[in-house]
C-alpha cells in the first residue's frame, strides 16, 4: 500500500528547499488551480520546487512510496494532467530562470519557464524561440509535446529547436539528452510529452526577430467557403515569412461590426508576415482582396505584442475541451460541412481553428522527432471555449459531433497537446509507426510508469490504458 501522504511530506520537508503546501494552507488554492475549469482536483501535496535537488527528492520519495504524481509547469494541460486527486504535484513554477548567450544563438530556459519568460528573456537581444500563441502556457508541457505556433512556418515546431534536455527521470537520477548523448532519449523528447521524466532544463536554438506585420479581417456569409477555398489552395505554395490563420467562430458583438453580422457564422483571419514589409504588405494586400472582409486591420508590431495579444481570450478558470486532426486537404464536402457547424455553435467562443503547417516545420523527415509524420499539413482545432458548468453537455457534443461528421476525411494522427482527457484510444494513433520505438525509451528510462499522467506511452510490461482524464 502506498506511504500516507503525510508520510511523503514528512520525509521531504528534511531536505526540501522550496514550499511544501497542503490543504487548507495560504497558497494551497492557487498552486491546486489549473488552467482549464473543467478540470477540479485536489492533491494530498504540492511539491513547489526551487531547484532540480528538490525535483530530485519528490520524484524519488512519490516512487518509493507508489503515491500518483502530476507535474506543473503553466498548468495549460487541456486533460487536466497538471494535477491529480490525493496525490503529489511536483509544481516548477519557482523554476523560472532564462540565461541567453546572443552570439551563439542560444538560451537555457529552466523546466518551470512560461512562454512569456522566455520570449522576455529572448527580446532583450533580439531573438526569439518558435513557441505557441498564450504567453502564461507553460513552455515544457508545450515543447514536449512538439510545439504549435506563429513561427512554426519559418522556423519549425518548438521541438525542433531544442538542442538538449536535462530531466530527472523516474529513478531521481539526472540524465542529459542530445545528438551525441542519449540520443533515443534525446529523439523521444522531441513530441513524446511527458512520458519520460521532469525537465529542469532546455537548451533552445534562438532566431534573429523583433517586430512583424499583422493583417486581419473577418468574412461573412458566402465569403466564408470562398476564402476557405483559397486559403486550401493558395497556401502549398505560400513562402515561409507568411503565416495565415482561419477561425471559424460566431463574429463578436463589437460595434466595430454592423449589427447584422453580430452572433452570426463569420471566418476570423490572421495574417502575419516575417520578413521584408515591402514584398510583405503585397501578400497581405491580395489575401484581404479575397472576398469582402470587414473591420480590416494592418499594423506592424512587435514580437512580444504578437505573443500576448491571445492571453485575454484564453484566460484560467474557463471550461475548454477540444478534439483535433490533421488533412492531407480539404475536400468541398469537409468545407461545407465546417460551414454547416457554425450554424449550433452553442457558445460564442467557441471555435474551429485552421492552421496550415508546411514550411520548415513540414520539411523536418516523419522519424526524425517522435512528433513524427508532417505530410497532412492541415491542423484542425475543434476548440469549445465556455463559462457554466450547465453548459458543459452542450459544448461537449457539438465538439464531438462535429468531429464525427469530420473526421473520415482526416488523415490518422493527432497532435498530443491538442487532446483532451477522455482520448486515451487516440494516444497509439498520434504515434503511429513510431510507438514501438517510444515504447522501448519508456520501458528503459520509467519501466514502472511512474511519469503516467499525460499522453500515456505505457512501458513495455504495463502496455494498457489508464484512466486519468476528467469525467465528460
Amino acid at each position: 500500500m502506498p506511504k500516507p501522504i503525510e508520510e511523503i511530506h514528512f520525509e521531504l520537508r528534511k531536505k526540501f528547499k522550496g514550499s511544501l503546501l497542503r490543504s487548507g494552507e495560504p497558497e494551497f488554492a492557487e498552486a491546486s488551480g489549473i488552467w482549464n475549469g473543467m478540470v477540479a482536483r485536489t492533491p494530498g501535496l504540492i511539491a513547489r520546487c526551487a531547484d532540480v535537488a528538490d525535483v530530485q527528492a519528490a520524484v524519488r520519495s512519490a516512487a518509493a512510496a507508489g503515491i500518483v504524481t502530476a507535474v506543473r509547469c503553466g498548468g495549460h494541460s487541456l486533460a487536466g494532467f497538471s494535477t491529480c486527486d490525493d496525490g503529489l504535484v511536483i509544481d516548477l513554477s519557482r523554476m523560472r530562470h532564462v540565461t541567453v548567450d546572443e552570439k551563439a544563438r542560444l538560451a537555457r530556459a529552466a523546466g518551470g519557464c512560461l512562454l512569456g519568460s522566455i520570449d522576455t528573456a529572448t527580446q532583450q537581444v533580439g531573438l526569439v524561440y518558435p513557441a505557441g500563441v498564450v504567453s502564461h502556457t507553460g513552455a515544457a508541457g508545450l515543447i514536449l509535446g512538439g510545439g504549435t505556433g506563429w513561427l512554426m512556418r519559418l522556423h519549425g515546431l518548438s521541438c525542433d529547436n531544442v538542442q538538449g534536455f536535462t530531466l530527472v527521470t523516474a529513478d531521481g537520477s539526472v540524465v542529459h539528452a542530445n545528438a551525441r548523448e542519449n540520443p533515443d532519449l534525446f529523439w523521444a523528447l522531441r513530441g513524446g510529452g511527458g512520458n519520460f521524466g521532469v525537465v529542469t532544463e532546455f537548451e533552445l536554438k534562438l532566431h534573429p526577430l523583433t517586430s512583424l506585420m499583422l493583417s486581419s479581417g473577418l468574412c461573412v456569409r458566402d465569403d466564408i467557403p470562398l476564402v476557405l477555398r483559397y486559403w486550401r489552395d493558395f497556401m502549398a505554395d505560400a513562402p515561409d515569412e507568411l503565416k495565415w490563420n482561419i477561425s471559424l467562430v460566431l463574429a463578436p458583438d463589437s460595434e466595430d461590426l454592423p449589427a447584422r453580422v453580430r452572433g452570426r457564422p463569420a471566418l476570423s483571419e490572421s495574417i502575419v508576415w516575417f520578413g521584408d514589409e515591402q514584398k510583405g504588405r503585397k501578400y497581405l494586400d491580395h489575401i484581404l482582396s479575397i472576398g469582402h472582409p470587414l473591420a480590416i486591420s494592418h499594423r506592424t508590431i512587435s514580437f512580444l505584442d504578437l505573443q500576448t495579444m491571445a492571453d485575454k481570450d484564453f484566460p484560467h478558470g474557463r471550461r475548454y475541451y477540444t478534439k483535433s486532426g490533421f488533412f492531407k486537404t480539404l475536400s468541398e464536402d469537409s468545407i461545407d460541412r465546417m460551414v454547416a457547424s457554425l450554424n449550433s455553435i452553442p457558445s460564442p467562443r467557441t471555435q474551429i481553428e485552421l492552421a496550415y503547417m508546411g514550411g520548415a516545420a513540414g520539411r523536418v523527415g516523419a522519424h526524425e522527432t517522435a512528433f513524427g509524420d508532417r505530410s497532412a499539413p492541415f491542423v484542425m482545432n475543434l476548440l469549445a471555449d465556455w463559462t457554466a458548468p450547465s453548459e458543459d453537455a452542450a459544448n461537449v457534443s457539438w465538439v464531438r459531433s462535429t468531429f464525427k461528421e469530420l473526421r473520415p476525411a482526416m488523415k490518422p494522427g493527432v497532435y498530443v497537446n491538442f487532446m483532451s482527457g477522455d482520448e486515451e484510444d487516440r494516444v497509439k494513433e498520434a504515434y503511429s509507426a513510431r510507438w514501438d520505438r517510444l515504447v522501448a525509451v519508456k520501458t528503459h528510462y520509467d519501466p514502472d510508469n511512474f511519469f503516467r499522467l499525460n499522453q500515456n506511452i505505457p512501458p513495455l510490461h504495463a502496455e494498457k490504458t489508464v484512466s486519468r482524464g476528467p469525467n465528460l
